[in-house]
C-alpha cells in the first residue's frame, strides 16, 4: 500500500505482532463495532463539496430499451424520467458526482431472449449511451452492453462499439440464472477482444428469480418473506439481493482466480460491483482450503479487481481498502435517479473511514480518471 494509506493496514497487513508489541496494545474489549455502531450509516451527512466524484455503479433504462422489453412482454420498472439527462446531471451534481457510468440495471433481458431480440436490445441501448456521452461529455460516460447468452453476436457488437467516445468498459453479469457463460469456450473470444483492447470489465449480478443465488433458498420465510406472500410485489424478496447478490459476486470473482482466466487474460481488469460482495473477508479460507487451485496465492489476484464502495459500514469499507489499496476501490452508488436514489450521501463512507486526502481523492475520482483514460 502506498504513502498516505490508512496507518493501521500496517498493522493488518504487515504480519504477526511480536510479543512486546501485543503487550503494549490497547486491550479491543467494549470497543467493538457492534457495541457503539448507529443505524443507516451511510445517511450521515457528507463534506460539502461541488461535485467532484465519478460514479462506477448507476443504472439507467433508455427510451429505446424500455420500448423494446415492454414490445416483448418484459416492461422494465424504471420510469421514463430516469432517462432525462438534464434530470440525471442536476441530481448527480446535487449529490457531489460529476460523472457517473450508465450501465442497465439488473433485470437486463439476456437470460431469456433469442439472438435477434438481444443484439437488438444490445444496440439501441449502447447507441444510446454514446449519444449521452456527446450531449454530456463531462457528466456521463457508458458501459458496453452485449447479449452474452450469445457470444458470436456479443463479440459482434463489442466490435462495433469499442473505440466509440465514452464507452469505457465492457459490462458482463456474474452469471446467466447459475450458468457460467464466462469461463465457457465459446465466450473466450470475447475476453480476447478484451485483452486487446485493454478494456476494462464491470461485474454486476442479475436480478429476477431465475438468477437468485441458491435458487429460493433465501427467499423463504426464514429469510424474512411473509409465507403466502406476494412475492412479485418484491423484487428483491428476503435475502436474494442483499446476501444473494454479495455470495454471486463473490463466486464470479474466485472462479475468475481458479479457473486461471486471470492468468489468461493478465491485461483485463474487473470492477467488482457491490464491495467485491464477500471476496476480500473470506480471502484467507480460500488460500487455506483451496490454495492448490490457484496458480498463485489468492492474495496476490486481488488487485486485479477494482472494487466499489458499496458497503454501507465504514469499517467495511475501511478493511476493504486495507486488504486491496486505495488505488484499487472507487466510488458506487447503484443510483438510479427514477426520480430518487438509493445512496443520498455517496462520500460518506470515504468521509467517516477518515483516509488521507490523497487516498480519499483516489477513490472518489482519480482511480477511475486512470482505468478509464478520462
Amino acid at each position: 500500500m502506498k504513502a498516505g494509506a490508512l496507518a493501521s493496514a500496517g498493522g493488518l497487513l504487515g504480519g504477526a505482532q511480536t510479543h512486546a508489541q501485543a503487550k503494549g496494545a490497547a486491550p479491543l474489549l467494549g470497543k467493538s463495532f457492534a457495541e457503539h455502531a448507529s443505524p443507516k450509516l451511510w445517511t450521515r451527512p457528507q463534506r460539502p463539496t461541488g461535485p467532484i466524484s465519478i460514479d462506477v455503479h448507476s443504472h439507467w433504462a433508455p427510451p429505446a430499451y424500455l420500448k423494446a422489453k415492454a414490445d416483448l412482454g418484459q416492461p422494465d420498472f424504471l420510469p421514463p424520467i430516469n432517462h432525462d439527462l438534464d434530470h440525471r446531471k442536476a441530481g448527480q451534481e446535487k449529490l457531489g458526482i460529476q460523472m457517473s457510468l450508465l450501465t442497465l440495471g439488473g433485470f437486463r433481458p439476456w437470460v431469456w431472449v433469442t439472438p435477434e431480440q438481444g443484439a437488438m436490445i444490445a444496440r439501441v441501448s449502447n447507441d444510446a449511451a454514446i449519444a449521452a456521452h456527446k450531449a454530456y461529455p463531462s457528466s456521463f460516460i457508458g458501459g458496453i452492453e452485449v447479449n452474452c447468452s450469445d457470444p458470436v453476436g456479443s463479440l459482434a457488437e463489442l466490435n462495433r462499439v469499442a473505440g466509440q467516445p465514452g464507452m469505457v468498459c465492457l459490462h458482463l453479469p456474474t452469471s446467466l440464472a447459475g450458468r457460467d457463460f464466462m469461463f465457457e469456450p465459446a465466450f473466450q473470444p470475447i475476453f480476447a477482444r478484451a485483452q486487446e483492447l485493454r478494456l476494462p470489465i464491470l461485474l454486476h449480478p442479475l436480478d429476477g428469480e431465475a438468477n437468485w443465488f441458491g435458487g429460493k433458498r433465501l427467499a423463504d420465510a426464514a429469510s424474512g418473506v411473509a409465507p403466502g406472500g406476494n412475492e412479485a410485489a418484491n423484487r428483491f424478496p428476503g435475502l436474494t439481493n442483499s446476501l444473494g447478490n454479495s455470495l454471486e459476486v463473490a463466486v464470479c470473482m474466485t472462479k475468475l482466480i481458479s479457473s486461471g482466466t486471470l492468468d489468461k487474460y493478465p491485461d483485463i481488469d474487473f470492477i467488482a460491483t457491490t464491495g467485491g460482495g464477500a471476496l476480500p473477508y473470506v480471502g484467507g479460507r480460500l488460500e487455506n482450503r483451496g490454495g492448490g487451485k490457484y496458480p498463485k496465492a489468492v492474495y496476490e489476484y486481488f488487485r486485479r479487481f477494482y472494487f466499489d464502495t458499496l458497503t454501507y459500514w465504514p469499517e467495511s469499507l475501511r478493511f476493504m481498502v486495507e486488504m486491496v489499496g486505495p488505488d484499487r476501490v472507487v466510488l458506487g452508488t447503484d443510483n438510479m435517479y427514477s426520480p430518487g436514489v438509493m445512496i443520498e450521501q455517496p462520500h460518506s463512507l470515504i468521509d467517516q473511514a477518515n483516509f488521507a486526502e490523497s487516498d480519499r481523492d483516489l477513490i472518489l475520482r482519480g482511480n477511475l480518471h486512470r482505468l478509464f483514460k478520462l
